[in-house]
């Protein structure tokens, strides 16, 4: 594996581990102050997150030893109207800058497995951003969030709130393969 691919991928997999993790606690914390639905959608896109780690470390099969990965990301915890801001922000900056530059590095060295995982990621944060989106409109209105069911494709990380389809639009496999996470009521 390219050296620069290498790196990227190590990055994207601490980003994503870290933000699997970010989320499980802000998840927490809305549940704490009153809105199980945006729990569930944290707790729901937690999981893509591990989803995109779990493609990244695997892309890295043969590589071993030690690595310094450094994944710039928001932290701590505060209001969930402001933690909902702080998932946008970060999804954002995956779409526009991160894995867009992952992606044409990808392309240059030749990675194709890199290449289908970033693409993966790429596609699914633009889900994630729609639904934290319209998560904290309702939450700087006082409301929950309206759905409680949240659907997370086991390959790719696609996560939406209608109706699956038949085929997940980002990596086309069938919707038996996607994860459902329901508020506890």
């Amino acid at each position: 594996m390219n050296a620069i691919t290498e790196t990227n991928l190590k990055s994207a997999f601490g980003g994503e581990s870290m933000a699997h993790m970010r989320y499980i606690q802000w998840g927490n914390a809305a549940k704490k102050e009153g809105f199980p639905n945006v729990s569930n959608l944290f707790k729901a896109i937690a999981y893509a997150e591990q989803v995109h780690a779990s493609n990244h470390f695997s892309e890295l099969k043969n590589q071993v030893g030690e690595a310094a990965v450094t994944a710039g990301a928001g932290f701590g915890l505060t209001t969930t109207s402001e933690n909902l801001q702080g998932a946008i922000e970060g999804e954002d900056y995956e779409v526009e800058q991160m894995y867009p530059a992952f992606m044409a590095v990808a392309e240059l060295q030749g990675e194709k497995g890199s290449m289908r995982s970033f693409k993966y990621a790429i596609e699914a944060e633009k889900t994630h951003s729609a639904l934290f989106t319209v998560a904290k409109q309702a939450v700087d209105n006082g409301q929950d969030f309206t759905y409680d069911t949240v659907h997370v494709c086991d390959v790719c990380g696609y996560t939406l709130t209608d109706d699956v389809p038949d085929n997940c639009p980002i990596c086309r496999v069938k919707k038996e393969m996607f994860t459902v996470f329901n508020t506890e009521k």
